[in-house]
């Protein structure tokens, strides 16, 4: 009963389940039926009907390794009651687990296993490359990663792709393309970056060479944001250079400020300034050059030259006495030789806040005797540098009075009426106001001299300052409060005698500023006009005189022959050592050959026997190299240098030869040859060498025995030639040359040439005759003469004989020297043969060797280290020209120069 009752629950599950996978498409596992639904027919349900069941095909087509596969239901016969159906479904599964399909797929899956398990123990085997990272691009690990084949679940079924390989292969391929690639370009960046700084660094070197061949005004850098009165002050500074024949510097405003010694010039300017800047001396001339002081505001108070880059400090004592120490030398420098004062101006710069911004000039003060101790021409001088700065008609004469002094003792008051006889450009500025109110008994005469009317000058306008109590010592500020304080209680002001606008320094700065400006705005385009006119005028010279050369100013041509002259001492290292040793062993023989032949050669060949000759040689040779062969030598060799160096600097160069630099070039080989001096120890190894190669009478082969003869021949026959012209200038000119040229004998001729033919007779009688004339022979020569009526002097007897001595020598010797052309064989075997005795032609050789030598030691002591030192005295020769700026003006001079500096300034 129970069986049936379960069966019945069974049943209603089946159904419910049939129900709800009716409208189902995918796959529904057959673990979740009732077993008994799978092969019982239910026909004791009471809802259901008698009928078979469909089957689904949805069910039918599912398999899988873990899910029984639905199989067809197998009918029964329609039977009344519940009789189960049984089936042996183990045997059933494992035919369907034993099909090949699945062999296969599981051995798919276990050799990708399999192949994965060895992948890892091979890749575990490989050693660890990550510290090496850095070597390879980032940009390839990212595209590593991006390239990534994904988890290494998929490892295993992409094992079964049949392409995998392939593809693998393929990747592996493309990467390393990829990677040479990436290397390449790399390789293409640094290479240009590389090439970038190389251009770079030939740019600096470019620079740095301009930097070192600046002239001496040095490379003015551009400043950005300079103010105008900086502007305006380096135009007066070019001005001031400019040629004095245009008159242009005279042409711009500037305040100068002129007035007698200890007047007080250079304290009003101080004032100004604001700083105690200036040397000072009690009643002693301190202003010994004008100095121009240019006045600009600026957030710090400090002071520079124009010619320096060092900044003074000017609220710093020791800096402001370190300025005053400066500007003293340099008035001290600029003062020439034998005189007091100078015109040359010294250029400061003072830059601080509330300063006026103008340009003034402090000129020597004005004196009226020469004290001892002052050149006499003093006075003078310093009359003509202050009309030189006031008679232009722009500047404005900053007069300074001592208000302390009578008026009558005033000089400057004179000079300026004479410049400015109409007061346009002319402010009056009484000092030492304070003294003067108390020590003036009419204050009246102050109210006169402020009001223009005790002076015989006008001006435009009149002011009384106070620049101290006459202690150097006192601050500007000091100064300042005392003579505020002074105005403040005077009588002069309470009376009403001054008015406030004409008291302080204050208010002369801004008067001074104001005029001083108002004067630049009415001047300076005008001025401008001028120096373009001028400009075009010099352009259109230029262009018409010299229209193919560009223009270069002095200091232009100066590094333009400098180059030249520098290309010209380096040819000197190009000489061939053929043609140094060539002219070497030609002037020395030329030097030396006069000794030997007259203190050597015919000395020795005097003798009768070889052995005294050879003696006689080896002792003369001995001294002469001990004392002056090696000097000789020496001098040889530096008197061929400075030929060949005069050679390449004189020698023309064809169209492109500048004449201009001539006198330069002069100078500097001059400068040069006199600086030079030749190495002190190379006399000592000359005398060593030159003593060995004299020592030695080995001729080795006949070529150099035919040598020696040959030299001998040369040297004999141009001393038998010197020799035939000296007798005929003795003699006169032969019959041949007194019948076709129509030439006479003097009286003189005619007595020599008696007595030639006199000694020529006694040389025909003994030819062995020895060089000196006895006594008795002198006098019968003279006793043959005076029986022909020709009257001679001994003297006169020794004279002609010693040329006519010297001819027969030089011939017999030269018929000697043929004689030994065929004596080599008999030198060399040593045979005694008195009649062809060539000692002589052993001599030559050893000379002509020892020139050889000498020539070869000279040229390399030339090519080694003198042309060097030369080179180098030369360059140290140019920076001391370009250093002198005089030098320069006087060896580069003439029209084109001058006008390519106007040009240029």
């Amino acid at each position: 009963m129970w069986r049936l009752r379960r069966a019945a629950v069974a049943c209603e599950v089946c159904q419910s389940l049939v129900k709800h996978s009716s409208g189902m498409k995918g796959i529904l596992p057959l673990q979740k039926l009732h077993l008994v639904s799978r092969n019982s027919y239910h026909s004791h349900h009471p809802t259901l009907k008698l009928q078979r069941p469909q089957l689904r095909t949805s069910f039918q087509q599912f398999s899988s390794l873990t899910k029984l596969p639905l199989r067809k239901l197998k009918l029964f016969p329609i039977k009344y009651g519940y009789q189960p159906h049984r089936n042996f479904w183990p045997a059933r599964l494992a035919a369907r687990l034993l099909k090949l399909r699945y062999l296969i797929l599981g051995s798919a899956v276990g050799g990708g296993y399999t192949a994965k398990k060895t992948f890892d123990q091979w890749k575990d085997m490989i050693p660890d490359l990550s510290d090496y990272k850095w070597i390879v691009p980032d940009i390839v690990w990212e595209i590593d990663e991006y390239i990534d084949l994904g988890s290494p679940g998929e490892t295993a079924f992409r094992a079964t792709d049949h392409g995998s390989e392939n593809d693998k292969h393929y990747r592996k391929v493309s990467d390393k393309e990829k990677i040479d690639q990436l290397q390449e370009e790399l390789l293409h960046t640094q290479l240009k970056y590389q090439r970038i700084l190389e251009r770079l660094e030939k740019e600096n070197k470019e620079l740095r060479k301009l930097v070192l061949q600046k002239d001496d005004k040095g490379i003015h850098h551009r400043k950005l944001k300079k103010s105008l009165i900086d502007m305006y002050s380096e135009v007066l500074d070019v001005l001031s250079d400019y040629d004095a024949s245009y008159n242009t510097q005279d042409h711009l405003p500037r305040v100068v400020v002129v007035g007698d010694q200890s007047a007080g010039k250079t304290s009003v300017l101080e004032m100004i300034a604001q700083a105690r800047i200036f040397p000072r001396g009690s009643g002693e001339m301190m202003t010994r050059s004008p100095v121009k002081v240019t006045l600009s505001e600026g957030p710090h108070h400090v002071a520079l030259f124009k010619d320096s880059s060092r900044e003074f400090d000017l609220t710093k004592e020791e800096d402001l006495a370190a300025l005053r120490h400066e500007i003293e030398l340099r008035m001290r420098k600029n003062v020439k030789e034998g005189y007091t004062v100078s015109p040359e101006t010294i250029s400061l710069n003072v830059k601080g806040p509330g300063l006026q911004r103008m340009v003034l000039v402090d000129l020597p003060g004005v004196i009226n005797t020469v004290t001892s101790g002052m050149a006499p021409d003093t006075k003078e001088t310093i009359f003509s540098i202050s009309k030189a700065y006031m008679q232009n008609p722009n500047a404005i004469i900053l007069c300074i009075q001592d208000g302390s002094v009578d008026a009558e003792r005033s000089i400057v008051t004179d000079l300026v009426s004479q410049m400015d006889p109409h007061g346009r450009r002319t402010i009056f500025v009484l000092t030492k106001v304070d003294l003067a109110e108390k020590n003036v008994a009419s204050p009246s005469r102050i109210q006169q001299i402020i009001e223009g009317k005790l002076f015989p000058m006008k001006a435009l306008g009149y002011f009384a300052v106070v620049t101290g109590k006459g202690n150097s010592s006192e601050s500007i500020e000091a100064i300042r409060e005392y003579e505020e304080e002074f105005f403040q209680n005077s009588k002069l002001l309470k009376t009403s005698m001054l008015k406030a606008h004409q008291v302080t320094t204050r208010n002369l700065s801004l008067a001074v500023s104001d005029c001083f400006w108002k004067m630049v705005r009415e001047s300076v385009e005008q001025q401008a006009d001028s120096f373009k006119a001028t400009r075009f005028n010099l352009e259109t010279e230029w262009k018409n005189n010299y229209p193919r050369l560009r223009e270069l100013d002095r200091n232009e041509l100066f590094e333009k022959a400098k180059n030249e002259i520098l290309d010209e001492v380096i040819s000197l290292s190009q000489v061939t050592p053929k043609h140094w040793e060539e002219i070497l062993q030609h002037s020395l023989w030329e030097r030396v050959s006069t000794h030997v032949i007259e203190n050597i050669y015919l000395p020795a060949a005097q003798t009768m026997n070889s052995g005294t000759f050879n003696t006689t040689v080896d002792i003369k040779l001995k001294q002469w190299t001990d004392k002056q062969l090696p000097n000789k030598a020496v001098e040889v060799a530096w008197e061929t240098l400075q030929e060949e160096f005069s050679r390449f600097m004189t020698e023309p160069k064809g169209k492109e030869h500048d004449d201009i630099f001539d006198k330069l070039k002069e100078a500097v080989k001059e400068e040069s040859i006199k600086r030079h001096k030749w190495n002190d120890f190379a006399e000592d190894s000359l005398r060593v060498i030159q003593h060995n190669a004299l020592e030695d009478r080995s001729i080795s082969d006949k070529q150099q025995w035919d040598a020696a003869i040959y030299f001998m021949e040369e040297a004999l026959q141009a001393r038998l030639k010197d020799t035939e012209n000296a007798i005929e200038n003795m003699v006169g000119p032969d019959w041949k040359k007194r019948w076709l040229y129509w030439k006479n004998r003097t009286q003189e001729q005619c007595v020599h040439n008696e007595t030639k033919n006199e000694l020529e007779k006694m040389l025909k009688c003994n030819e062995e005759h020895p060089a000196y004339l006895a006594s008795d022979e002198i006098t019968t020569v003279r006793k043959n003469l005076e029986s022909r009526g020709v009257e001679v002097d001994p003297s006169l007897i020794k004279d002609t004989w010693h040329q006519v001595y010297r001819r027969h020598f030089l011939k017999t010797a030269l018929n000697h020297c043929n004689l030994c052309r065929r004596g080599f064989y008999y030198y060399q075997r040593h045979f005694v043969d008195s009649e062809l005795e060539c000692n002589d032609v052993v001599l030559f050789w050893r000379i002509q060797r020892m020139l050889a030598i000498t020539a070869n030691t000279l040229r390399q002591q030339l090519t080694n280290t003198e042309v060097r030192r030369l080179e180098k005295n030369v360059k140290e020769v140019l920076e001391d020209f370009a250093d002198d700026s005089e030098k320069k003006v006087k060896l580069l001079t003439g029209k084109r120069v001058q006008l390519a500096e106007d040009l240029s300034k």
